[in-house]
This record gives C-alpha cells, structure tokens and sequence, in this order.
C-alpha cells in the first residue's frame, strides 16, 4: 500500500512539473512577442524621425536634378548632394553631413542674375550660372573642348567680378550680381533652358552642357596668382586685338595673337553693309561729303583701324564701329554714287579669346586648357577654391 501511495504521488509530482513547465514556456513566449513588438514599434518610429529629419535638411530640387541630370551631372543649390536614388537614412544623414563640412567658400557662391525681360532676379550656384552661359554665348554644336574653354573664361569672370564685390542694381527687383545681357555675359534662365530643345535633342546638348560645366567644375584662370578679365568675343580677322588698342587698358595678358581659324569656319568672318551717306556722315557727325576723303591714318597690332581722319576729325576705329553699329573695327570701304558700301571683317570687339577660334582649335585636338592659354598670353589655369586667400 505504502508503495502505490509512493507511485500515486511520484506521477502527480511529474504531472504537476510537466503543467509548470509548459506553463512557463507559454509565460515566456507571451514575453518575447510583446518585447519584440515594443522592440519594433520603436525601430519603426525612430526611422520615421529620421526620414523626417532628413527630408527637412535636404536641398530643394533643382530645374538640374528635374531634368534628369544627365552625363552624372551633380552641380547642386546647396552643399547636400541629391542622391538619385533612396538610401539608409542613417547613410545619408551621415554623408551629408561631411560633405557640408568640407564644401568650400566657392562652392557656396551664390549668383544673382538680374533677367532682363522678366524684371526678376534669378539666385542659383555658380556652376549652374556658367551652364547658362555658355548656352546662351556658344552654339552647342561646337566641339565639346571649346564648350569646356567658354565655360573656364566665363566662370573667371563672374568669380573675378564677385570676388571685387561688384554688383548692379536691378531696377524694381533689387541687387543682382550681373545682368543677363552683353553688358556682362549673356545668360540663359534656367525655364528657357530647358525648354529650348525637345525628346532626344534636349537630352543630348544639355547632356553635353552639362559635361562641359562639370570636367571644368570650379577652374578659372589666373594671371601671377590672380584671376583675369577673361573677355571674349565671336570672331576675329585672324588675329586678336590689344586690350590697349581697343580700350585703352594695357593688360598684359590680352595682347593680340594669331587666330587663322575663324577665317576659315566662321560665318561671321565677312560682312558688308550698305548706308546712304548722308545717313554715314550723320552718324559720325560730320558733313556729307566727308566720305570721299576719309582716310586710315594708323593700324593695331591686331590688323585693325586704329584711327581714321574724316572731315577734320581724326576717329578711332572702335569710335567709328560703334557709331556705324559695325560688326567690327577691321574695315574696308567703297562709295557708290549715293552710297557707301562698308566690309568688315570678323565680328566683336577683338580682344580676349575668339569664340570660333577657340572651335577651330577644339577641331584640331587641341583642349580647353590650350584654348584658354592660347589666347590669354601668360596665364595658366587654377581650381578657384585654391587661391581664395590671395585675393
């Protein structure tokens, strides 16, 4: 009897431990999914600040990165790069972060275009500002290392301008830093740009305006550490012009060289014009007749009119250009009964890097950095962001 008692009880012992274990296990289980829940519910909320946090510090889209930024363009509004696709919010946060911390002074310039038939200011990047340079000052079919030339000179200008602290004031729309015409550099809005071209044509030149910006992205060049006055023009007679014969500035790195090429591939080498004398001596201010004895009386270095005697006044030739509206200061003239026939040859004021020039060395294998150096005597090309403290 005592013995069955001892089983009865042993089996109740086994029986009433199974039911505790169990029951501990199911406690146990129970535990683990509230605490991974909870676990889960915080993760969750976390990477919800997170991407809250990032979409507030990231940069607004530019018309850039809307266009699709092609050919790895990554010119930017801000030092925050936009990534083209999603990333670990962490990660992004994080790169970020550094890369505002190393962005230098250049890099967060600023320009402020005033668009003239707007009556507006437009504010955008530095590079994105030399992007609409250059497509407004070249024909985008020009070869690629010409386009990288233009873009080198015209990024010298507007940072040499703005490192002087030169501003206008816009009329109506406050300061700008320039304007959008020739009185400075003609400039391209960033809603013209991309509606200038249309299905593959766009993507192919802004694609190609794009690399010309960013395989120069932020060189300018630089005369005894000091960036230049990086003029530029469309065409020259096959030579370039003295900033001194021309403006009467001597500058030692705008003296004239030779540029055999725009004679050649220019359309605007040669061009003639018709006026009625009267209209001619109008415009010079002098009398009618005066045409029939105007005479050179000297030549440039650059093989253009440097004055002229026309009845009894003695006038320069950038003075009769400008007067006559000329395409350039290397004239011929013929009088016909009533008229005056007037040939020019090439087109601007001739100083500086010829634009056409610059393609026809581009045709020749010739890169931006010779392009450049060719035609600004004496100069050599620096990253911006390096000689900020010699300025």
């Amino acid at each position: 009897m005592d013995q069955i008692r001892w089983r009865t009880r042993r089996r109740r012992g086994w029986s009433t431990g199974v039911w505790r274990w169990w029951g501990g296990f199911a406690a146990g289980l129970v535990m683990m999914v509230l605490w991974k829940s909870m676990m889960l519910g915080g993760t969750q909320r976390d990477i919800e600040k997170l991407k809250l946090e990032e979409i507030e510090s990231s940069p607004m889209q530019t018309p850039e990165t809307a266009d699709g930024g092609k050919n790895g363009s990554s010119l930017q509004t801000t030092g925050n790069k936009s990534k083209g696709q999603a990333q670990p919010p962490q990660k992004e946060t994080a790169a970020a972060s550094l890369e505002a911390e190393s962005l230098s002074d250049y890099e967060r310039t600023r320009v402020s275009v005033y668009i003239t038939a707007d009556k507006r200011v437009e504010t955008l990047p530095i590079e994105l500002y030399v992007r609409g340079v250059i497509a407004a000052e070249m024909p985008v079919d020009f070869k690629l290392e010409a386009l990288k030339a233009q873009a080198i000179a015209a990024r010298t200008y507007i940072y040499r301008r703005m490192a002087a602290g030169e501003r206008v004031v816009s009329t109506g729309a406050g300061a700008a830093d320039v304007t959008d015409t020739v009185q400075h550099q003609v400039y391209l809005p960033l809603d013209r740009l991309l509606d200038r071209w249309k299905g593959t044509a766009k993507d192919l030149n802004i694609g190609k305006l794009n690399r010309a910006v960013e395989e120069t992205k932020g060189q300018i060049i630089t005369y005894k550490g000091k960036p230049i006055e990086a003029a530029f023009f469309s065409t020259s007679n096959g030579y370039t012009e003295n900033a001194s014969d021309y403006w009467q500035i001597d500058v030692p790195y705008l003296h004239s060289v030779a540029s055999p090429w725009d004679k050649e591939i220019s359309p605007r080498f040669k061009e003639t014009v018709t006026m009625k004398l009267g209209d001619f001596a109008s415009k010079l201010g002098v009398k009618k007749n005066a045409a029939k004895t105007m005479r050179i009386l000297e030549t440039t270095e650059g093989k253009r009119i440097k004055t002229v005697a026309v009845g009894g006044l003695t006038l320069s030739g950038r003075e009769v250009r400008e007067k006559l509206g000329l395409a350039s200061s290397q004239f011929l003239w013929e009088i016909k009964d009533d008229d005056i026939v007037i040939t020019t040859f090439g087109y601007g004021h001739g100083v500086g890097m010829s634009q056409w020039g610059a393609n026809g060395m581009a045709e020749e294998g010739s890169g931006a950095v010779q392009i450049v150096t060719h035609y600004y005597s004496g100069t050599k090309v620096e990253q911006a962001s390096k000689i900020q403290g010699r300025l």
